[in-house]
């Protein structure tokens, strides 16, 4: 008999319905494959009967295609579906990249859309001609010293994340970079042919510092090339950033001796996320590879949204990970420094006070001409049209500006009715040049001043200042302060000093989860989340709370690689590095979730057989765990059936099957059911131990009834997390949270020798923890002095109950939550781990064994 043919994708319904609006053949059978996009690009059609009429040509059709693909992961309302779809029609969107944007840009502005915003956001009308791309590459080339033909593809790079040309073609930047370089290095010599080399063995390159928990090398040690190649190896060398002034280079490298000085400075308004971790590796790592020097510096400037609770937070996440600051600063330390550099920019007449206000009032003329209202502000900056106007303040005389510069001082004014403005460059393309705020008025005391200040510097005034009076040699930050440059360099010039060099690399993006400080106090306050650290978020301390090991995550940083592209990694790419870390160094238990009793029928009711297994069949380093063998034992549920099958090879009537660790196999011989649910209750086996019993197909997991060896040990509680948001890119909505991500197991079971590992894990965290506080006061300027408000190292920063770590056998990996009580890791070293009256046992799955299908337990 011939075997059936296939069917023509031709004939198939959606093929020709695609092919109604304008795509060819190949576009509308590749467009019908994808179930979703299918779907959606289906409904789309059928809501829009006239587009299938002829008036799409087939660019739009391939631009409605992609549109489909988007909606299909993030849906949106049909208003505003309906507007992207006339933006196709009207031939705004050109390109997938502006549908893309379009799509993510109406998730959070719905209808009515203001077309001015939506046209910039998604580059509508955008155009830049030859000569001016040319223009704005060679400016670019020549600001960053690049060096050769070798950084082609990171300039390029460099110049598609800035926002002047986010929006250009990919084709036309890449040609105009390649012109310049001909230009300015010749042309591009042909690669020459390499001989086949030896393999070398990689030599992994320790940090300072490594994480307290790493025991696996591969994830405690940064490869050579994160620092030696690609974005950080192209750096510049201490003393290589251009000064006004060479005696500032002088003075710069008799301070640094020549030597990396970096630093990481976060705002205490929030809990770090998992892209902070990016900024810490880079930041640290990087001077710590070069055996330079690196500042955890807190930018607390605005004291309204500061708290205590932050500032401990950041250090300790900051060591969590495996670095220790050589010293802690705040900005708030050079509040005076950057008071006297204010006064002396208005002398030099580059800086004046400004009395414009944000709030709209109908003033007289008079008045106008001393307060301007929020419309000639956005006037002012620009925002109304292309270039800004100058302040009517702008021109005021200097004195007068240095008598109303001490008013706001001394509290003349009230917040919004005075700030000190930089007289920058109004003609400047870059509106970063365009007079930015240095100081305004704040009424908020400062947590660390006191009533002492009545103004407060802004960002764009202090971070370059703060990184020139310590010495930072290489400035490393986002991508998103590219535009932040310029003016940071003006200002350190305008004052006469030294003038640290600023260089930007893509930040990262997990997809699937939300970092906003933001949305996530809406989740926390509206009780959706369990606390800022609910393992289901991507906060650092959350990470931690599930059982993230920290060398986990800066191996996953390290392995992603540093350049100026951002990184958007899907969250499953994050679970499978921890899970390749914690598979070499977690210790292995056996663990049932779903109990299902098991009889060994052939044993006598008081049988013990003491069984020593590994904890790690590959790491003997973790040592052995001895556990008891006994009449009744438990096993997985899922582990029998009673409908055998070919392809099974678990437990089930007729078949026999291993237990992992003990003597013998067992085999079937009855079950019992419960009466009122016919569930199957318990299962009667016997124990192939007289003869040579057949080497079975496949090993369980299992754990023994015996309360006289304290077995099994009953979990309380296991947390299992799925992810939170149904889309991959969250606005953060609640209408968009799962449903069932925290899902809550009672009655799991685990060997007994969980609580010697419990304890044994505490102690040694304990012991490396203190060992590396004790380290870092005699290596770092961070000792703590009489009346010192500044967080300071402590051991107890790097233990805590996540420390507790194992993959259950065949189930997935588990740490021990903070909400569990376990007497035995408080009792004195020597005291035998045991379970006491009053403990609670909470587990936390960090991640499943093999990627999460989205399974309930």
């Amino acid at each position: 008999m011939s075997k059936p043919s296939k069917p023509d994708p031709a004939e198939d319904p959606l093929v020709s319905l695609f092919k109604s609006i304008g795509l060819a053949q190949a576009k509308a059978q590749e467009a019908a494959k994808s179930p979703k996009s299918a779907a959606a690009l289906k409904d789309i059609i059928e809501s829009y009967p006239a587009i299938s009429s002829g008036i799409f040509n087939e660019k739009q059709a391939g631009l409605t295609v992609a549109l489909a693909g988007a909606l299909a992961k993030a849906p949106i309302n049909v208003a505003e579906r309906d507007y992207l779809i006339a933006t196709i029609l009207e031939n705004k969107l050109k390109s997938v990249d502006q549908v893309t944007a379009a799509v993510k840009f109406t998730e959070t502005h719905k209808v009515p859309i203001d077309d001015a915003e939506f046209d910039r956001e998604c580059g509508v009308g955008f155009n830049i001609t030859p000569e001016e791309l040319h223009v704005q590459v060679a400016k670019y080339i020549a600001s960053n010293k690049v060096a050769g033909w070798a950084n082609l593809g990171a300039v390029i790079s460099a110049l598609r994340a800035t926002p002047d040309l986010r929006w250009a073609s990919p084709v036309d930047v890449k040609n105009a970079v390649e012109k310049s370089f001909t230009e300015t290095f010749g042309a591009k010599e042909a690669a020459k042919p390499r001989g086949k080399e030896p393999k070398k063995d990689a030599k992994p390159v320790a940090l300072k510092g490594k994480p307290a928990e790493a025991t696996s090398t591969d994830a405690a040690t940064m490869r050579k090339t994160v620092f030696e190649e690609g974005f950080l190896g192209s750096l510049h060398k201490p003393g290589e950033n251009p000064q006004a002034n060479p005696k500032h280079r002088e003075a710069h490298l008799a301070a640094t001796e020549g030597n990396v000085w970096t630093r990481f400075p976060p705002e205490p308004n929030g809990y770090l996320h998992i892209g902070h971790s990016k900024a810490i590796f880079v930041n640290f790592g990087y001077a710590a590879y070069h055996n330079g020097k690196c500042y955890l510096r807190y930018d607390d400037t605005n004291p309204e949204k500061e708290e205590a609770i932050y500032f401990e937070s950041i250090l300790e996440m900051v060591r969590w990970l495996g670095f220790e600051p050589w010293k802690i600063t705040y900005s708030s330390d050079y509040f005076d420094e950057l008071y006297d550099l204010a006064v002396e920019l208005i002398k030099r007449d580059k800086a004046y006070v400004c009395h414009c206000t944000r709030e709209l009032m109908a003033l007289s003329e008079v008045n106008r001409k001393l307060i301007c209202t929020e419309e000639e502000i956005k006037v002012d900056r620009g925002e109304k049209r292309g270039q800004p106007r100058p302040c009517i303040h702008r021109n005021r005389p200097v004195a007068e500006s240095l008598s109303e510069f001490e008013g706001m001082k001394n509290g003349k004014y009230r917040p919004k009715e005075a700030n000190l403005r930089m007289k920058q460059d109004l003609e400047d393309g870059n509106p970063q040049m365009w007079d930015l705020t240095a100081y305004r008025v704040l009424d908020t005391p400062h947590h660390r001043t006191h009533d002492k200040w009545k103004i407060y510097p802004t960002y764009d005034f202090t971070h370059c200042l703060v990184d020139s009076f310590e010495n930072i040699s290489h400035s490393l930050c986002t991508t998103e302060f590219i535009s932040s440059r310029q003016s940071y360099e003006w200002l350190c010039d305008a004052v006469d000093i030294y003038r640290p060099r600023q260089s930007e690399y893509g930040r990262l993006n997990l997809e699937g989860t939300i970092m906003s400080k933001r949305k996530i106090h809406a989740l926390v306050t509206g009780g959706y989340v369990n606390g800022w650290d609910d393992p289901r978020l991507y906060s650092l301390i959350a990470l931690r709370r599930r059982g993230v090991p920290p060398g986990a995550i800066i191996s996953f940083v390290s392995t992603l690689g540093v350049s100026t592209a951002a990184s958007n990694i899907e969250i499953s790419r994050f679970e499978q590095t921890v899970r390749q870390y914690l598979e070499n160094t977690a210790p292995r238990l056996l663990m049932v979730m779903k109990p299902l009793r098991i009889t060994i029928e052939n044993l006598p009711e008081d049988y013990l057989l003491t069984v020593e297994k590994p904890l790690h069949p590959k790491v003997p380093e973790l040592g052995t765990s001895t556990i008891p063998f006994s009449k009744n034992i438990y096993i997985e549920a899922d582990d029998f059936r009673l409908e055998d099958s070919k392809d099974y090879f678990r437990l089930a009537p007729g078949k026999t099957v291993g237990l992992f660790g003990a003597p013998y196999p067992v085999t079937y011989i009855s079950h019992k059911t419960d009466p009122a649910t016919g569930e199957v209750i318990e299962v009667v086996v016997k124990l192939e131990n007289d003869g040579t019993a057949k080497k079975p197909k496949a090993f369980i997991q299992w754990v023994a009834d015996h309360p006289a060896s304290g077995s099994p040990v009953r979990v309380d509680e296991t947390r299992i997390f799925h992810r939170l948001f149904k889309s991959d890119r969250p606005s953060g909505d609640v209408s968009d949270l799962q449903p069932n991500s925290l899902e809550i197991v009672k009655g799991a079971m685990v060997e007994v020798g969980f609580w010697a590992l419990a304890k044994r894990s505490l102690i040694e965290a304990r012991r490396e923890a203190a060992s590396r506080t004790e380290k870092a006061a005699q290596e770092n300027k961070t000792a703590e002095t009489p009346g010192d408000d500044t967080p300071h190292a402590t051991s107890e920063q790097l233990v805590g109950k996540e420390c507790v770590r194992f993959q259950g056998l065949r189930v997935g990996y588990f740490a021990l939550d903070k909400d569990s009580r376990l007497a035995c890791l408080e009792e004195p070293d020597a005291v035998e781990a045991l379970r006491k009256q009053g403990d609670y046992v909470v587990l936390n799955r960090i991640v499943t064994l093999k990627e999460d299908s989205g399974k309930t337990v």
